[in-house]
């Protein structure tokens, strides 16, 4: 089934440009709430171009790709309804809902941001830029496994990366600390 190869292959590239867009747009938030603390005139100049920056990445990048990976995935779904009835499939649906509830909350910190609104410290964005990390992490591995009990060491092994990644940044936390004092 030649359309079937096509309609995965455009599933998985918007999945990527998606999570880009999620990495990278989460990052910028993190400068956009440093800027709001720098003195004046670099804290207007910084958050206008940033302004600029996630404006172009969100609705240029990041939400046609949303758009397109879930259209791809409707469509591999129509042409494979047997995977709806695999236990494997509930669960990545699940992160799949996961991952559309983290994006949804990723555009109410862009409005809040745009309306110079600063509502998280950077640190908390930092945290928050795992979550996309983990979800990618459980959905490659549940896919790929497509086997409940592969499928549980998979999450033991997504819990002790999401540990570790705590972890990390604690200590990336304590070397900015003891480096801007």
């Amino acid at each position: 089934m030649e359309s079937y190869n096509y309609l995965k292959s455009l599933h998985l590239i918007f999945v990527i440009t998606w999570f880009a867009g999620l990495f990278y747009i989460v990052r910028l938030f993190v400068y956009q709430i440093e800027a709001a603390s720098k003195p004046s005139p670099e804290k207007e100049i910084l958050q206008k171009q940033y302004k600029i920056m996630t404006y172009r990445l969100w609705f240029i990048i990041t939400w046609p790709s949303a758009v397109l990976a879930t259209g791809f995935a409707a469509a591999l779904l129509y042409l494979m309804p047997e995977w709806l009835s695999q236990p494997w499939m509930h669960v990545k649906l699940g992160f799949v809902l996961l991952l559309v509830f983290y994006h949804l909350k990723c555009h109410q910190i862009y409005n809040q941001l745009q309306r110079d609104e600063v509502r998280h410290t950077s640190n908390f964005m930092r945290l928050w830029n795992e979550g996309a990390t983990i979800i990618l992490f459980a959905v490659v591995f549940l896919v790929i496994l497509k086997n409940a009990v592969n499928w549980i060491y998979g999450v033991v092994g997504i819990m002790a990366f999401s540990i570790l990644i705590m972890l990390g940044f604690r200590f990336y936390k304590r070397i900015r600390h003891k480096n801007n004092s």
